[in-house]
């Protein structure tokens, strides 16, 4: 079994051992650096070739280095990722054996399932691999399998994809092209599920869903179906450009389209797209608290109108997350698209398209790789392939094929340097099952090698069936963890007067609007709350907070005037009048609403807000980072590793420019006294067989008839003696020259290791931290109090004696 500690190497990734020129499989490993995917990668290669494993093990390395991961499985397989075993027992391997493949193998499932669990051990083994890497992947990065449009796996909501932004980046010049695109990829993946190939340039269709968006996300208004079916028959605007809203589309032929759109509405299959998580490409990406997440998106069960309209919605949320982020030269997350072919071809448009190659011209300056696999290079737009740093490249199937790949290479502007089209093709043509060529920007030359065994148990395309089983639903929050529920259903009233309290000199007074209509025989009835407004800055210059926040706490008055208790409220959501309804009742107030009292709830309400509402932020000892007001926990850890993982490619490209120098002079010394040694071997081989051949002569001479002591036979034996002295001379050389060469591979050795010591002191400075904790309060003289007033909130008085709320919830 190899040393583990030859592939494990900070941001690199493990694809396999390179292939010597005879074809053997070598001892090196290839690493493959993950930064390098910014510039994104194709994977080329037929069925039977490898070439599932091979991504699946780019994804798993994925996983260990941390880095999260969408995962598009058009055909199933991806699902196998879930498929890790750590025990590697056959236990572990029997609920996934086939027993149709058992069978062919002349098994029962549970000889099979030893026999696999074997063949896994042994396949790991032989690659450097154990149980413990697994399980290091599965506590590295959490793994979740989407069946969108399906509840077998998490489900996922495309409602997302028809919600406004937020208000702040509609106002921002760089978002304001993100906006378009999104709404671009809504209406063409939507206008893709009717069946309706609709250029975005030329289609009316696409135009006007697209402007229909538009219109309500400036206004800051979510949008769902339903009302952009709506909108389809009734658009809120009359103009298109410079035609009139009926001379670009009229009514009649809108009706088409709407209808089409409410066919689709109304279909009971469109239920699941609606149910699930939201398609929010951060919860793909991460989980709640900030682990790296790879998403498998399975869209097997799905039909081809389905696929596009999922896809083409999933890259332009893509799209806008990307160009949300800040530029970085270290890979952030990855993109990676199975068996592409449809999705982005040489000559139609499909609705993907556009998204594709938006990610592929300018993913990299967000950190974000894209890898595309598919079995024909056919399959692929050559603008695509212009811009792919990395190619993978497998079996092919036919001659024309791989003349296609070379073409591609020779004619990529990416390439630099030479290209010899003769080499390289005699290496794709040679190649066998589950090895590749490896060709990119960012090599010298290309290499060729055989794939690592995959840590996952490639058992093949999932069903729906065995998704679900997989796959469990995720438990809904307990009722406790569960948003505000509002106010009570019922209470008992306090003591009633028919007449309004009168409040003391100085607080405001304001009734809210029963929202909900009088049951039958029930008294309108206002009950007391406080109302208190408050504006609070945090500020503290050593960590650079500088925090302005306003708070709105409501407290029901059902004991004595205080703050303490309150929640927070929506103001603008209260639907506030001036005076009551004439002949309702009223709720007595609390004692201490006397003279002074607004002075003193101003004043208590400036204290309460003071002592209760610190803000609570986040900093990372190792990256210095403080946490935004309002940021989750997960989001800051996610952010605080992007760091993380930024300042160690940093430190890892300075570390290796200062060991470089040092390693290839070492090197160098290695191989100049390994020639050495190869010469005084040479040479001692031609002196020993000298010495032997003169000796020989000597002993023949003095047996067949020669005086052992005539002047010849002396000359000779001396002559000899000198040989063989000679000889043990050229064995000192040998021995001298092994130990120099041994001493040059020791002094190697050693400053490898020393560099392999500084890499892992950068990986443990990678590992997850724990957050301190920076509790801010606002001084007094940072504390506001805006607004305090009485609030009467209308109740229903029933004949029982209970009175239950007339109000929506503030």
């Amino acid at each position: 079994m190899a040393e583990v500690s030859d592939f494990e190497r900070l941001g690199s990734f493990y694809l396999g051992r390179l292939l010597r020129d005879d074809g053997s499989v070598g001892p090196e490993p290839l690493l493959y650096e993950a930064k390098d995917l910014t510039t994104h990668a194709v994977c080329l290669g037929m069925t039977g070739s490898g070439k599932t494993g091979l991504c699946v093990s780019l994804l798993e390395e994925a996983g260990l280095d941390g880095i999260p991961a969408l995962a598009i499985d058009p055909k199933g397989d991806l699902g196998n990722l879930l498929l890790t075993f750590p025990s590697l027992s056959p236990e572990e391997f029997r609920p996934w054996i086939d027993e149709t493949e058992a069978a062919r193998a002349g098994r029962s499932p549970e000889e099979h399932a030893v026999a696999t669990a074997e063949h896994w051990r042994r396949g790991l083994a032989e690659s450097g691999q154990d149980g413990a890497r697994i399980r290091r992947l599965r506590e590295s990065a959490d793994l979740a399998l989407y069946t969108p449009g399906s509840r077998a796996g998490r489900p996922l909501s495309v409602l997302r994809s028809l919600a406004a932004p937020a208000g702040p980046a509609r106002s921002d010049p760089q978002a304001s092209e993100a906006l378009a695109d999104r709404a671009a990829s809504a209406a063409s993946g939507l206008l893709a599920l009717i069946g309706s190939e609709a250029d975005p340039l030329r289609s009316r269709e696409h135009i006007l869903l697209v402007k229909l968006i538009e219109a309500a996300w400036s206004a800051g208004r979510h949008l769902d179906l339903a009302e952009l079916i709506r909108r389809v028959q009734a658009p809120p605007f009359e103009r298109v450009g410079v035609f009139d809203l009926e001379s670009f589309y009229p009514a009649k032929e809108r009706l088409a389209l709407a209808t089409a759109l409410n066919h689709l509405l109304a279909s009971s299959g469109f239920a699941a797209w609606m149910e699930g998580e939201p398609l929010e490409i951060a919860r793909l990406l991460h989980t709640p608290d900030g682990r790296p997440r790879i998403s498998i998106l399975s869209i097997a069960h799905l039909d081809d109108h389905e696929r596009m309209f999922f896809v083409t919605l999933l890259l332009g949320e893509l799209v806008a997350w990307m160009r949300a982020q800040p530029g970085t030269q270290s890979l952030r997350a990855l993109l990676y698209f199975d068996e592409v072919m449809g999705f982005l071809p040489p000559t139609a448009a499909p609705a993907s398209k556009a998204a594709l190659l938006t990610l592929l011209k300018q993913a990299r300056a967000f950190g974000l790789g894209v890898v595309l696999a598919t079995q024909n290079p056919v399959d692929l737009d050559y603008k695509a392939l212009g811009n792919a740093g990395t190619w993978l490249l497998g079996r092919l199937p036919t001659e024309r094929d791989q003349a296609r790949v070379l073409d591609g290479l020779e004619g990529s502007a990416a390439l630099r340097g030479g290209f010899d089209r003769a080499a390289v093709g005699r290496q794709l043509a040679g190649l066998g099952k589950r090895e590749f060529l490896l060709h990119s920007v960012h090599e010298d030359a290309p290499v060729r090698f055989r794939t690592r065994f995959a840590l996952s148990y490639l058992r093949g395309p999932l069903t729906l069936e065995e998704i679900a089983r997989l796959q469990p639903q995720p438990e809904p929050a307990p009722a406790a963890a569960r948003a505000d529920a509002g106010p009570p259903r019922e209470v008992q009233p306090s003591p009633l007067a028919e007449t309004r309290p009168v409040l003391p000199a100085g607080l405001d007074e304001h009734f809210v609007a029963a929202a909900s209509e009088r049951p039958a025989g029930a008294r309108l009835l206002y009950r007391p709350a406080l109302l208190g407004v408050a504006a609070l800055r945090y500020a503290n210059a050593r960590v650079g907070v500088d925090h302005f926040e306003r708070v709105a706490l409501l407290r029901e008055l059902d004991g004595a005037a205080s703050w303490e208790g309150a929640r927070e409220a929506d103001p603008a959501r209260l639907a506030l009048a001036g005076e009551p309804q004439p002949g309702a009742a009223f709720a007595a107030l609390p004692p201490g609403l006397g003279r002074g009292s607004a002075e003193r709830l101003a004043k208590a309400l400036g204290a309460h807000v003071q002592r209760a509402r610190p803000l609570v932020l986040f900093r990372s000892p190792a990256t210095k980072l403080v946490s935004r007001p309002g940021e989750a926990d997960g989001a800051f850890r996610v952010r605080a590793r992007e760091a993380l993982h930024e300042r160690r490619d940093a430190a890892l490209e300075q570390l290796r420019a200062r060991y470089a120098p040092r390693l290839a002079r070492a090197e160098q010394r290695v191989r100049s006294r390994n020639e050495a040694l190869e010469r005084q071997r040479s040479q001692r081989t031609s002196a020993g067989v000298g010495a032997a051949i003169s000796v020989g002569a000597t002993v023949l001479g003095a047996l067949f008839g020669r005086k052992l002591g005539s002047a010849g036979t002396v000359g000779r034996a001396a002559s000899a003696a000198r040989g063989a002295t000679r000889t043990a001379q050229e064995h000192g050389d040998v021995a001298r020259a092994r130990e120099a060469a041994a001493a040059a591979e020791a002094e190697l050795a050693a400053l490898d290791a020393e560099f392999r010591a500084e890499t892992a002191q950068l990986r443990e400075t990678a590992v997850d931290e724990t957050l301190a904790e920076l509790v801010l309060r606002p001084r007094r003289s940072d504390t506001q109090v805006e607004r305090v007033a009485l609030l009467w909130r209308p109740y229903w008085l029933g004949a029982d004696g209970l009175a239950r709320p007339a109000f929506a919830t503030p």
